[in-house]
């Protein structure tokens, strides 16, 4: 069964959510982080990206920079910015972007369940990451940024109740600067929380979409707090795979590994039809497009160079890193290689033509974008993506609804 708990969300008051909630924390960097919140004291950012509040330079990993994120919590409370729930509730967040929407459920789901597998990872995590969050929630008492989980969207039970709570009355909307239409519902009425609890409870599974990091720092604090608290839940944003879109996560490198372009080409072509690509970006699985010497050119892999039952061997990026990457162009471990760069397929095709033409890259590659069927089959299998596989938009705020545990 698939565990959700309603929870007392401190959330962002209904008036004041258009200026609270602000882009997660781990896709912008200092700088953005002090432009976005330099002039809004009431970003989300204060309290997720204390550095923004700090001098430049300044260890971000600091003990003093966590415990700032916390005297900024503690402020945005004081100050009413963010109120906590009278009852245990749900709630339904809505993104609009680009004429397409998601409905997902903030929810607590179980520690037990992640630690289980029931809650199915497809990702390895970094241990500073992942120390990151572990020091931010132990500081703060907070979980602050939702998991993004998925679900199969096949239960006729939770549709129906997802449906009857979709039809209550909105608590704020928003149009963020990125386009993306965010609203809130609040779902409290006691009869209708225990529906959506029951009739998620008959989910085989869900699935981490994104948060990797997150759902494995609230495992290790409920391991060090021995279940305190709430700390055995940790908050999410759960949504159908009927309404959510992968975008790809493009590659640039920055050199051609002492390759001339011509023997390059030479060595792809030996796995790889070579053809001028009709479009920059690729149209279909088991395409790729490759910008090298002002051109894009279309790959598609020999017969026989492709393990097309193995869930992970058959995804593209794993034939880029398996056939070019690694042996071709010494991209060994692209988590820890400097000379590769991962680029959301948010930016477009141009970005990547312009970093080559420009000399910040020598070479890009544009990959079809991984499906929701190939994640939970990759999950499903007990296995691992290669890293930056997925590139999920728009992406869930911050300071929408966090919990508690303390």
């Amino acid at each position: 069964m698939a565990q959700l708990r309603p929870f007392r969300g401190l959330r962002a008051d209904n008036a004041l959510a258009h200026e609270i909630i602000a882009p997660p924390y781990d896709v912008v960097s200092e700088a953005e982080a002090k432009a976005i919140a330099g002039p809004n004291p009431r970003s989300f950012l204060h309290v997720t990206r204390p550095d923004c509040d700090m001098p430049e330079g300044a260890d971000i990993h600091a003990p003093e920079a966590y415990q700032l994120a916390r005297t900024n919590l503690d402020r945005f409370r004081a100050d009413g910015w963010l109120i906590q729930e009278e009852v245990p509730s749900f709630y339904l967040y809505r993104q609009t972007w680009l004429g397409r929407t998601q409905t997902g459920i903030i929810a607590t789901c179980s520690v037990g369940e992640y630690d289980t597998g029931r809650i199915k990872r497809h990702e390895l995590t970094r241990p500073d990451k992942e120390q990151d969050r572990v020091d931010h929630i132990v500081a703060t008492d907070v979980q602050t940024g939702l998991v993004f989980l998925g679900y199969r969207d096949t239960n006729a039970r939770v549709k129906a109740a997802m449906a009857t709570a979709a039809a209550l009355p909105v608590a704020w909307t928003t149009t963020t600067e990125d386009a993306v239409t965010h609203s809130l519902i609040v779902v409290d009425d006691a009869a209708l929380v225990a529906e959506l609890a029951a009739a998620f409870g008959e989910l085989s599974a869900l699935y981490v979409c994104d948060g990797h990091h997150r759902s494995a720092a609230a495992s290790r604090v409920n391991a060090l707090r021995k279940g305190a608290g709430s700390s055995d839940f940790f908050i999410a944003g759960v949504f159908p795979d009927s309404e959510l879109e992968i975008l790809a996560y493009n590659r640039l490198v920055k050199d051609l590994n002492g390759h001339s372009e011509e023997a390059l080409l030479a060595a792809i072509g030996a796995h790889f039809d070579l053809s001028p690509a009709t479009a920059p970006a690729p149209t279909t699985r088991g395409e790729i497009t490759m910008y090298l010497g002002g051109q894009w050119r279309s790959l598609r892999a020999k017969a026989g160079t492709v393990d097309m039952a193995d869930p992970v061997a058959s995804l593209d990026v794993s034939v880029l890193q398996e056939r070019v990457l690694g042996p071709l162009l010494g991209i060994h471990n692209p988590r820890t290689d400097k000379r590769v760069e991962f680029v959301g397929g948010i930016r477009g095709w141009q970005s990547l033509q312009n970093s080559v033409d420009s000399g910040a890259a020598a070479i890009a590659f544009h990959l079809y974008p991984t499906g929701l069927d190939q994640l939970f089959d990759v999950a499903d299998a007990d296995k691992l993506m290669p890293p930056k596989s997925t590139w999920f938009e728009p992406k869930l705020r911050g300071g929408v609804v966090t919990h508690v545990i303390a």
